[in-house]
């Protein structure tokens, strides 16, 4: 069994929700257009959507797809636009092909696809999802222009909770050990943003024994974070004792090339947020001389860099079964215009706890 044949045997979730949309064909008809990380996990969404009777096309996301991934869904009937990239130009004209297949339903990742439909708008379009905080930041805005149905899964409390919280810290904390196969005992961590996915990081390199810090400008996250047991220096403080420092706000520009006086020598940065711009990549290479190291280049440190794995797969499964959920209820009408840009219906969180915990 390969790996992708083992996460999908291990979303259980997206099983149970395959075997009844083959009986109901709520996709029937539909083309559902997708710009998400292609990875295994991804893999086993996009054709439960299949399963569904949707025709699938499908695009990733910057340095975080995966050839097998790719290959797995050709194979399988999904239309592929693109392969892996690290080009921003490129990636573009992936999405514009993507928007210009003139899908029914989106299935977002940071607001790429809908704020290309509008762009370019076309008749047809019932809606869809957004799986992102730095896609709601982005869309919201936009409601009035937007007027359709448009489902966010990461403001569901299981998505926050589940994903967030645990999956992602653990990912994070994995993935830097896998990558730098440095320890992380004794060392000092500063954490910006305590959000869900940060609260994840600090709890895991704590649990893992290190001495984190987190900077955060809400200043009730800020207590919060104390109350937790965390160390909330100011900012300059944090980046000078800082060993590792790890991004996970959804914000442009969080540590840039400006702060390379403050940093250790040998200080390790990454970034856990959606877009590759939290941390100034580029900047630090032209000016940093090899004094600091920062991890795939600025891109999701869980999903980039040497054999990626990202989140866990129940937690994936949690969120994915959301996503087709929320796809559906847009699909049959269930949600209307009046839900544009709006967190996950209620109903769908209790459906899938309830389905998740009789598993």
């Amino acid at each position: 069994m390969n790996r992708i044949e083992w996460v999908i045997e291990n979303c259980r979730l997206l099983a149970a929700i395959g075997e009844e949309h083959e009986r109901t064909q709520p996709f029937a008809g539909l083309t559902i257009g997708t710009g998400i990380h292609l990875e295994p996990k991804t893999v086993a969404l996009l054709l439960t959507l299949q399963r569904g009777g949707a025709a699938v096309v499908a695009t990733g996301n910057l340095n975080t797809t995966q050839q097998s991934a790719i290959d797995y869904l050709s194979a399988r009937g999904v239309r592929v636009i693109g392969g892996p990239t690290s080009d921003p130009a490129e990636h573009d004209r992936y999405l514009w092909e993507l928007v210009r297949a003139r899908p029914q339903l989106l299935l977002d990742n940071g607001g790429d696809l809908f704020v290309r439909y509008l762009e370019e708008p076309y008749d047809g379009l019932l809606g869809g999802t957004e799986e992102t905080t730095s896609g709601r930041m982005r869309l919201e805005p936009l409601r009035d222009r937007i007027g359709l149905p448009v489902l966010v899964i990461n403001d569901s409390p299981i998505k926050q909770f589940a994903e967030n919280r645990h999956a992602v810290g653990q990912s994070v904390l994995e993935s830097f050990m896998r990558i730098t196969n440095k320890s992380t005992n004794g060392k000092r961590v500063t954490v910006f943003g305590y959000g869900a996915c940060g609260k994840g990081v600090a709890a895991n390199f704590r649990n893992a024994y290190s001495i984190v810090s987190v900077v955060e400008r809400n200043p009730i996250l800020r207590l919060e974070a104390m109350l937790d047991g965390f160390l909330v220096p100011d900012r300059d403080e944090a980046l000078r004792t800082a060993d590792v420092v790890i991004t996970v706000t959804g914000a442009e520009g969080v540590v840039t090339g400006a702060d390379l006086p403050l940093l250790k020598d040998g200080a390790i940065l990454a970034n856990a947020g959606h877009f590759p711009w939290e941390i100034d990549a580029a900047g630090f290479e032209a000016a940093a001389g090899g004094r600091v190291t920062v991890l795939t280049g600025g891109h999701m440190v869980n999903l980039a860099g040497p054999h990626p794995l990202g989140n866990s797969i129940e937690s994936m499964d949690l969120g994915f079964a959301l996503q087709v959920r929320c796809l559906e209820a847009v699909a049959t009408g269930a949600a209307g215009p009046e839900s544009c840009v709006v967190p996950v219906p209620r109903a769908i969180d209790e459906a899938v706890a309830d389905a998740f915990v009789a598993l």
